[in-house]
């Protein structure tokens, strides 16, 4: 199992007036503005997917996480 300290994690999120932001955690600047929330996350998809273990957080107007995927060995992978 990977550790979560090498774990890519990316944040889809609203820039108000300037649209939805895919963001690295930890970088200073957003990887890309979009005008679609559906944009931001297939970009934002494909970010975490290629970084190896990587981890897309996908955030609601308010802020508040909606939902989250994680890709290459999820430490809490669904049940069932």
């Amino acid at each position: 199992m990977g550790k979560d300290k090498d774990r890519q994690v990316y944040h889809v999120t609203t820039g108000g007036e300037d649209g939805w932001r895919v963001k690295k955690e930890g970088a200073s600047r957003a990887s890309g503005v979009f005008d679609t929330k559906a944009d931001a996350v297939e970009r934002g998809r494909e970010l975490a997917k290629g970084a190896g273990e990587g981890q897309l957080k996908i955030h609601k107007r308010d802020g508040r996480i909606q939902t989250e995927h994680t890709y290459q060995n999820d430490p809490y992978p669904p049940k069932g």
